[in-house]
């Protein structure tokens, strides 16, 4: 159990809101091993072309030839992000959502009621992050919610356990903002001003911004 996970298990649902949960995630320690996204979909036991957690492979660069002495350098670069809901600050799901199923929680977790959901996956158009996705077997939509149920036994989200390399970590995002930073607009993300996303990336020293539309592309459609 880790200190942060100990920490909020015992805070007041108060208390709880107005630390509005968050991710963060070290691009520069993620090596694509996928152990977030398996560990994930192994806890919440979801369907095939469900997944709350994907990790993205983004490549690009090109080769050069100096015209003076013939030699050929390169720029190509590749770097992975992991990426889930990300309980947004302006969460276009819940907007959109004519039932109230998709929904902010007492402690700032945005996350779907299936009581209510009526299947119309307009909150799965809506996330520029494809954060809901539809369970065709329930009918339903489903999401991240933060490991609800783990972080109330003082344990720490699924995806952040499984990680090796400890590039993932959740918390107040006013937190890890202030010991990482606030960079959140890193290719293929979309502009962050869109929703106001709970993440902070330490990016990979070879990271784009999302609007450099041309620098890249996601190399691993079919697995995310």
């Amino acid at each position: 159990m880790s200190d942060r996970a100990q920490d909020l298990a015992t805070d007041s649902a108060k208390d709880r809101l107005n630390q509005r949960l968050g991710f963060y995630f070290d691009q520069s320690l993620c090596n694509g091993c996928k152990a977030c996204q398996i560990a994930c979909k192994d806890k919440h036991d979801t369907p095939i072309g469900v997944n709350w957690r994907r990790v993205v492979e983004y490549s690009g660069g090109d080769w050069t030839t100096n015209s003076t002495d013939g030699t050929i350098s390169t720029n190509t670069f590749t770097y992975y992000t992991s990426v889930s809901c990300n309980h947004c600050d302006n969460p276009i799901c819940t907007q959109v959502c004519p039932t109230t199923a998709m929904h902010v929680g007492e402690d700032g977790v945005v996350a779907v009621d299936p009581k209510k959901c009526v299947g119309c996956r307009y909150c799965e158009w809506a996330c520029p992050y494809s954060a809901p996705q539809f369970n065709v077997e329930k009918g339903v939509m489903t999401k991240c919610d933060l490991c609800a149920d783990y972080r109330s036994e003082g344990k720490d989200p699924a995806c952040v356990a499984a990680c090796p390399s400890r590039a993932l970590d959740w918390g107040p995002i006013d937190q890890l903002r202030a010991e990482h930073g606030d960079a959140a607009d890193i290719a293929p993300l979309p502009n962050p001003e869109l929703t106001r996303p709970r993440l902070t990336i330490t990016p990979h020293k070879d990271a784009k911004r999302w609007d450099a539309y041309d620098a890249g592309e996601i190399a691993n459609h079919t697995e995310v």
